[in-house]
C-alpha cells in the first residue's frame, strides 16, 4: 500500500508529532505486510472490511491486548478516511468493523500529598540540567500540558507579561493556558542559565537537552521517571501521570469541568470526563475508610420475612 502522501498530510497538515507519526508508520506496515502474504493485496483500493477483521483475529491470537489493536485500529481508520478524501477508494472498509471492546482504565495519578513532597522536598542544583530538569516537572504538572506539546513548546510562545503559555496540540489545535508566579520566576532563570550555557541559541523551542538540541520522547521520559520513582510506588511513572495528576488535582479541588476540558484540549466533555469518575473512586475509598456505616451488611427486612 501506498503510505506517503498519507504520512506527508498528517505531519504537515496535521501536524501531528514525531511519536504519533512513528506509531502510524508502523501499523501501516504492518497490516499492509499481513494482507499481502495472506490475501496477496498490495493496494489499498482492494481492501475489504473482511480482510482488517482478519488482521484482527490474527492481533489477538498473538496475544495482543484491545486496548493495542484498537490504536492500530485508529491508523487505519484515518487513512482509509484520508484515501476516501483523496477519492483514491469509494468506501471505507472500517465502517463495517467492530473494534474489540476494552475495559475502561481510571487514571492513574499522584495524590496530593505525594505530589507536595515531590515538588517541595526535592533540592535542585543551579546548573543547566538541573534547572531543566526542574521545569520539565514543574511545566507538566502545572499546566497539564502532553509531552509532545513539552517537546514543541516555543520561548515565542509564552507570554511572561500576562502569564500563559500558547500550546500546539492535537489537530493542530492552539490552546492558552495560565501559569503561576512561580513558574514565570523558574522559567526566567532557566532561560538565563540556558543563555549562559549555549549563547544566542537559535532553536525556538524552550527546553534543551545538554547538547543545547531539541529534547525528545524519551528524554522527557527518563526524566519524569527519574524523579517520581523517589516519591511513588505507581507502576506508571511517565510524563502522563503528571497530566493526570494535573487533571485529577483540580476536579478534586471543584475546578468545573468544562474549564478542565479546555486547559487539557480536550475535543469533547466526555474525554474530560473520567477525572470525575477518579474522584468519585477517591471519595469512595475515604467514606468506607472513615464512615463507621460503611462497613455493615444490610440486615434483611424482618417486615418481608
Amino acid at each position: 500500500m501506498q503510505t506517503t502522501s498519507f504520512l506527508q498530510y498528517i505531519e504537515f497538515e496535521k501536524r501531528y508529532s514525531r511519536h504519533t507519526l512513528d506509531a502510524y508508520e508502523r501499523d501501516l506496515f504492518q497490516f499492509s505486510t499481513y494482507i499481502r502474504i495472506t490475501f496477496n493485496i498490495t493496494s489499498a483500493v482492494q481492501v475489504e472490511h473482511e480482510h482488517i477483521r482478519s488482521w484482527i483475529v490474527s492481533m489477538m491470537n498473538e496475544g495482543l491486548s484491545p486496548r493495542s489493536i484498537n490504536r492500530k485500529l485508529s491508523s487505519l481508520k484515518t487513512y482509509f478516511k484520508f484515501l476516501q478524501k483523496k477519492e483514491v477508494v469509494r468506501k471505507n472498509p472500517m465502517a463495517k468493523v467492530i473494534a474489540p471492546k476494552t475495559k475502561k482504565r481510571l487514571p492513574v495519578a499522584l495524590d496530593q500529598r505525594t505530589t507536595k513532597a515531590l515538588f517541595e522536598e526535592v533540592v535542585f542544583g543551579d546548573s543547566f540540567s538541573e534547572r531543566r530538569n526542574q521545569l520539565i516537572l514543574e511545566i507538566l504538572y502545572q499546566t497539564g500540558m502532553r509531552r509532545s506539546e513539552l517537546i514543541f513548546l516555543e520561548t515565542a510562545n509564552i507570554n511572561f507579561e500576562k502569564k500563559y503559555l500558547k500550546v500546539l496540540g492535537k489537530g493542530n489545535k492552539e490552546r492558552l493556558i495560565p501559569f503561576s508566579d512561580k513558574l514565570q520566576g523558574l522559567m526566567k532563570e532557566y532561560l538565563l542559565v540556558r543563555k549562559n550555557t549555549f549563547g544566542e541559541n537559535d532553536i525556538p523551542y524552550l527546553l534543551l537537552t545538554d547538547k543545547g538540541n531539541q529534547l525528545y520522547p524519551k528524554f522527557v521520559y527518563s526524566v519524569v521517571h527519574k524523579y517520581l520513582s523517589i516519591y511513588t510506588k505507581l507502576e506508571q511513572k511517565s510524563p502522563h501521570v503528571l497530566r493526570h495528576s494535573f487533571a485529577t488535582h483540580l476536579t478534586e479541588n471543584g475546578a468545573e469541568l468544562n474549564a478542565v476540558k479546555e486547559l487539557l484540549g480536550h475535543a469533547n466533555l466526555s474525554a474530560t470526563q473520567i477525572y470525575t469518575h477518579q474522584t468519585m473512586e477517591q471519595l469512595r475509598k475515604v467514606y468506607q475508610q472513615a464512615h463507621p456505616k460503611a462497613g455493615e451488611l444490610d440486615e434483611p427486612d424482618a417486615s418481608k420475612t
